[in-house]
């Protein structure tokens, strides 16, 4: 039988959604959110393929838009029942059949997501950038991929349309310090192209010396940099070497993710041990964890010296069920939050560099409990210090208006990075700003409601944080 749209439930998105429900409130809300909305995206932290936008390819289909490489769409449908393969996460390009089975999941379980902010997301994106009016169901499903389908193969749909018609001022990408960066050399040589596109410097792999591959990729930094990397000064050089790379392709910021956010230092000759035992492949965990906090601070001083926003996302057992991560690669649902500390493990990099004057140092956490306990009061007294947007699994409605009770009071707004979307997934970036934009509306319409704050001192700090914070802390 033909789907039909007909006789079905409605996709409808208010125009007050996540705006108070004090009528008061909510009209002091409305006149902050209405001077905002419209204003350009920065997006400093994400992970969007450069790719993408140099080769302006039409989208395939919806499953590729929408549902296989969003591990937060593929994790909760996963725990209700459906396997990861049947999503085509991890299995690259799929048949249209494939893919209008994926889709025909994602429409089947669309009650799974009921209150979680991917349905937010979802639905705002369906709505207001394609023009969705109808429920996905099981019903609805073919119908809705068809719809979709017909329009990705428009040229008002194509990625470099998107980006422009998402008003992205600044979209930064995530990069592997091996990079050359030739795709973002070519974007900005292409006369056709006027966006800004910025590369991230994102040393991970060579800093775990614990991990699988590890000496094999510190190899390939040597070769690259043209540095060798046989000894430890030689480690250090060429990620200095790289990373001057970088900001010559424009990059602002260096990203760091780890279990733990230690930089407790070693002594010279420590640390040419171990790394000389971790390249021999005989350095303890507990030795390759040393010689990673180390480092860690050694990046706190090349940040020092080439201006590059240092930022910490720290605290997930990445890959926890070990057979899926096998099987379908990393980011893919299964990556789960650790309890974190940040007072007592970023004393060594604080006491340090805390108050040099060219170090920006953004810190991200999936634990709330620090939110009040470490983080507001670190970046209360410390310069260099930003709390970063909630992230990952905390970039929700109800956490996002948490961490900014919990850390207003002690930190206030200017130490705050501004809103981070760290999405792969290309169509969320405006509805996930659009989000931010209206929690903070709502919160500070709230301090007016209260007679906390003036309603012009509301507006310029809800304009600074869309605009003023990313650009000073990521020197934007």
């Amino acid at each position: 039988m033909t789907a039909t749209l007909h006789d079905t439930p409605r996709l409808t998105v208010h125009p007050d959604r996540l705006l108070p429900a004090d009528p008061v409130v909510r009209a002091i809300a409305r006149r902050l959110y209405e001077q905002v909305r419209d204003l350009p995206i920065i997006s400093p932290h994400g992970h969007v393929d450069p790719r993408l936008l140099f080769e302006d390819a039409p989208f395939r289909d919806p499953a590729e838009l929408f549902v296989s490489p969003d591990h937060y769409v593929t994790r909760l449908l996963h725990a209700s029942g459906v396997p990861l393969e049947a999503l085509g996460v991890g299995q690259g390009p799929l048949s249209e059949a494939r893919a209008r089975e994926a889709w025909r999941l994602l429409c089947a379980h669309w009650h799974v997501f009921r209150g979680t902010p991917v349905r937010y997301w979802l639905e705002s994106e369906l709505a207001e950038i394609f023009g969705v009016t109808q429920r996905p169901s099981p019903e609805t499903a073919d119908a809705i991929y068809d719809h979709l389908a017909g329009l990705l193969s428009q040229p008002a749909y194509s990625p470099r349309a998107l980006f422009t018609r998402f008003n992205i001022s600044v979209l930064a990408t995530t990069d592997d310090p091996c990079d050359d960066l030739s795709v973002h050399a070519a974007l900005d040589a292409d006369p056709t192209w006027s966006g800004r596109v910025i590369p991230t410097f994102r040393p991970d792999k060579y800093l775990e010396a614990s991990a699988p591959g590890w000496a094999q990729a510190v190899e390939r930094l040597g070769e690259v940099s043209g540095i060798a990397t046989d000894t430890y000064a030689g480690w250090v050089g060429a990620m200095e070497a790289r990373r001057r790379h970088f900001v010559e392709h424009g990059a602002r910021s260096a990203d760091h993710a780890h279990t733990d956010a230690g930089t407790a230092p070693l002594e010279a000759a420590e640390a040419e041990r171990v790394y000389r035992a971790a390249t021999a492949g005989t350095a303890t965990t507990a030795e390759a964890v040393a010689l990673r906090r180390h480092m860690l601070l050694e990046m706190a001083r090349m940040s020092t010296e080439d201006g590059l926003t240092m930022t910490l996302h720290i605290g997930v057992r990445r890959g926890h069920h070990g057979p899926s991560a096998a099987r379908f690669g990393p980011d893919t649902g299964h990556d789960i939050p650790l309890r974190t500390d940040f007072t007592d493990p970023l004393r060594p990099l604080l006491e340090r560099f805390g108050t040099h004057p060219n170090l920006r140092l953004v810190l991200f956490t999936l634990d709330e409990t620090s939110f009040s306990r470490e983080l507001a009061p670190l970046a209360g007294f410390y310069p260099s210090v930003y709390v970063g947007a909630p992230w990952w699994f905390l970039d929700a409605p109800e956490a996002v208006r948490r961490w900014r009770g919990a850390v207003t009071d002690t930190a206030g707004f200017s130490r705050t990075s501004g809103f981070i979307d760290d999405t792969r997934a290309f169509c969320t970036i405006p509805v996930r700003h659009d989000m931010s934009r209206r929690l903070d509306s709502g919160f500070l319409a709230q301090l007016v409601a209260e007679h906390r704050l003036d309603e012009d001192e509301a507006l310029d700090t809800v304009t600074d944080l869309v605009v003023g914070r990313p650009r000073e802390v990521f020197a934007l």
